[in-house]
């Protein structure tokens, strides 16, 4: 696969099997071969990647071949966080979301509208109003399945229904689309070997930059003290960004209860009841 799509040759693999796999190219160059989850998924990571590099900012893997079910990237050889690549993490990550997105939910140029987050399907709808976009493609389609699918009790949708009638007074200050990783938890933060972080496995598109931020907490991140001193040094966060965590956790919680069951229907209960109690 990594032959056809480099047309280099490939040597070796390691693992010998799975994906993503790391491959070995004829001059001893690793890279890595990842098979796309669902329909239009490989398009949407490899649209995401190049949007997210087009802003000089956060650096992710060159994508060196693919097509419509496979890609190969470059392998970033990694190394241990530290406090100082942090604070530049932080710094570039601000200025990734400060290049912006013509709206909330824009899907990266050549990116498909029904993309993906994770194994989930993440629909990249255009919208105007952030409070209303979020309402009807990042919260309530979610909720929605999780009751199909059991997940969530139907009375226990009145509570996500009730913050998304809130969202205008909740949401804080009106801000411009940002340009959003959109899947920012700490497996898809590379620090690299050379000191500096690489982003990688989007879910990109316009959106609120403090929903990058909030899945940042949600499921940690090393020194995240130091990011956000970078984040707020370079483009400070609007009063009361804290407060407003659970709200942009409600997304990423939501997808999860979703994918993985009613442990994280449980936290998205619990950080929906936070919101409404502000």
């Amino acid at each position: 696969m990594a032959s056809r799509l480099t047309g280099r040759t490939a040597t070796g693999t390691r693992p010998p099997s799975g994906t993503p796999a790391e491959v070995l190219l004829d001059d001893g160059t690793p890279v890595m071969v990842k098979r796309g989850d669902g329909p239009g998924a490989v398009r949407a990571e490899v649209a995401g990647l190049r949007w997210l590099g087009a802003a000089g900012a956060v650096r992710v893997p060159a994508v060196l071949g693919h097509d419509e079910h496979w890609m190969v990237t470059e392998r970033v050889p990694t190394g241990s966080p530290g406090p100082g690549a942090a604070l530049r993490f932080g710094q570039d990550l601000a200025a990734l979301h400060k290049a912006g997105a013509p709206h909330f939910g824009a899907a990266p140029p050549g990116g498909p509208e029904d993309a993906w987050i994770g194994l989930a399907p993440m629909r990249n709808a255009p919208g105007t109003d952030w409070p209303l976009w979020y309402a009807e493609h990042r919260v309530l389609p979610y909720v929605r399945e999780a009751v199909d699918r059991g997940t969530l009790r139907p009375a226990e949708a009145g509570v996500f229904e009730r913050v998304c009638a809130r969202l205008p007074e909740v949401a804080g200050p009106a801000e411009p689309p940002a340009r959003l990783h959109g899947d920012l938890w700490n497996g898809n933060v590379l620090w690299g070997a050379d000191g500096e972080v690489r982003l990688i496995d989007p879910a990109a598109h316009g959106g609120h930059r403090e929903t990058d931020l909030a899945m940042l907490h949600l499921f940690g991140c090393p020194h995240l003290d130091r990011v956000l001193a970078g984040y707020q040094e370079a483009a400070p966060l609007a009063d009361g960004w804290r407060d407003r965590i659970p709200l942009h956790q409600l997304f990423p919680l939501l997808v999860h209860a979703v994918l993985f069951g009613r442990g994280y229907a449980e936290q998205a209960l619990t950080a929906a009841r936070e919101t409404l109690a502000r």
